[in-house]
C-alpha cells in the first residue's frame, strides 16, 4: 500500500506556508507563497488550493496519496463548522473555509487556530512526542496557548480553551490593563510587548540600565542586557518568568499535564528564563503536581504550525 500523506497549511497575513507530513508527523516537504489578502477571500482560498496542489505535484507523492488538508489561522475559529469567524490579519470574517477548500481540493479539510495547531505539532512530533497530556505556551507579541489532552486538542465549550495569556496573575496594585480589557493578565508581563513596556518604563523612571542607550528597545535587547548582568533587565526578565511559573502552577492544579512546552520568540531568552520558571513552579505548585512534570522549550520552531495543521486529520 502506498504511503498516506497529509498537508498542513499555516495561513498568515503575508505568506501561506504548506507542508507535507506522513502519518508519524515527519515533515517531508515544504512550500511558501504570498497570501495576497488585498485581493479578497476568493483569491486567498484559491492560493491555498494552488499551493497545496503545487507541493504535491513537485513531491515524489501522488495526489491519491493525499488523505486530507489541515489549516491553522491566527484568529477566532468555529472548528465544528469549519468557519473562520474573525481573522483580522487576513481580513476574514465568517468565511466557511472548510467547505470552500473541500469543494476546490476534493479532500477532507479541518481547521483550528494557530496556537492550537502549534501545540498539536509539538505534541505530535516535537518536544512532546509520545506525551499524551501537555500544555504549550507561545510567547510572542502576546501569550498564546494550546492544551493537549489524551493526545488531542482540547477546545472547550466554545473553542476558546487555552487562552493562557488572559489568566489574571498580577496583583491588583501592580496590574495594568490588558488588550482584552481586563486587568493583570499574564500577557501584560510575559509577552514581548509586556517586556518592552517594562523596559521603557524603567528607562523613563531614570533607572540605571544599559537599556537607556538603546534607540529602539526590543525584547532581544532586554534579554541581551540581562545576560550581560544588567540588574534592571534581569529584574524584568525574572518578573516575566515569575508570572509564567505562577500561571503554570494554576494550570497544573486544573489539568495536571505531564509537560509544559514553551515556544515563541520570548522563549529564546535561554536557560535563565527557564530556570526561573521552574523555580517558581516548584515553589507554588503542590508537591504531587511537580512529580514527573517538566518545563521544556519547543523544538519545531516555525514548522510547528504546519506539522500541527497536518496532524488535525489524525489527532483531532
Amino acid at each position: 500500500m502506498s504511503e498516506s500523506i497529509y498537508v498542513g497549511v499555516d495561513l498568515g497575513g503575508t505568506a501561506i506556508k504548506v507542508g507535507i507530513c506522513n502519518e508519524n508527523g515527519q515533515l517531508l516537504h515544504t512550500y511558501e507563497g504570498p497570501t495576497e489578502t488585498d485581493k479578497g477571500v476568493d483569491v486567498v482560498i484559491g492560493n491555498i488550493e494552488k499551493y497545496v496542489r503545487h507541493i504535491v505535484e513537485e513531491s515524489p507523492y501522488e495526489w491519491d496519496q493525499l488523505k486530507g488538508v489541515g489549516a491553522g489561522v491566527a484568529g477566532f475559529t468555529n472548528v465544528r463548522d469549519g468557519i473562520i469567524v474573525l481573522a483580522p490579519n487576513i481580513g476574514f470574517r465568517d468565511v466557511p473555509i472548510r467547505a470552500l477548500l473541500e469543494n476546490r481540493i476534493g479532500k477532507p479539510v479541518k481547521i483550528d487556530n494557530d496556537a492550537n495547531v502549534a501545540a498539536l505539532g509539538e505534541a505530535w512530533a516535537g518536544a512532546g512526542k509520545g506525551i499524551e497530556n501537555c500544555v504549550c505556551y507561545t510567547l510572542g507579541t502576546g501569550v498564546g496557548g494550546g492544551i493537549i489532552i489524551n493526545g488531542r486538542i482540547y477546545q472547550g465549550f466554545s473553542g476558546m480553551a487555552g487562552e493562557i495569556g488572559h489568566i489574571s496573575v498580577v496583583p491588583d496594585l501592580e496590574a495594568i490593563q490588558c488588550g482584552c480589557g481586563k486587568m493583570g493578565c499574564l500577557e501584560t508581563v510575559s509577552s514581548a510587548t509586556g517586556i518592552i513596556r517594562m523596559a521603557k518604563d524603567a528607562v523613563e523612571r531614570g533607572d540605571r540600565t544599559s537599556l537607556a542607550l538603546e534607540e529602539h528597545i526590543a525584547a532581544k535587547e532586554v534579554f541581551d542586557a540581562a545576560k550581560a548582568g544588567d540588574e534592571v533587565a534581569l529584574r524584568i526578565v525574572n518578573r516575566a518568568a515569575f508570572y509564567l511559573g505562577k500561571s503554570m502552577a494554576a494550570v497544573a492544579a486544573v489539568l495536571n499535564p505531564e509537560l509544559f512546552i514553551i515556544g515563541g520568540g520570548v522563549s529564546k531568552a535561554g536557560d535563565f528564563l527557564f530556570e526561573e520558571m521552574r523555580r517558581v513552579y516548584a515553589k507554588l505548585a503542590p508537591e504531587p503536581l511537580q512529580q514527573g512534570v517538566y518545563i521544556v522549550p519547543a523544538v519545531l520552531g516555525n514548522d510547528a504550525g504546519i506539522v500541527g495543521a497536518a496532524g488535525l486529520l489524525l489527532r483531532s
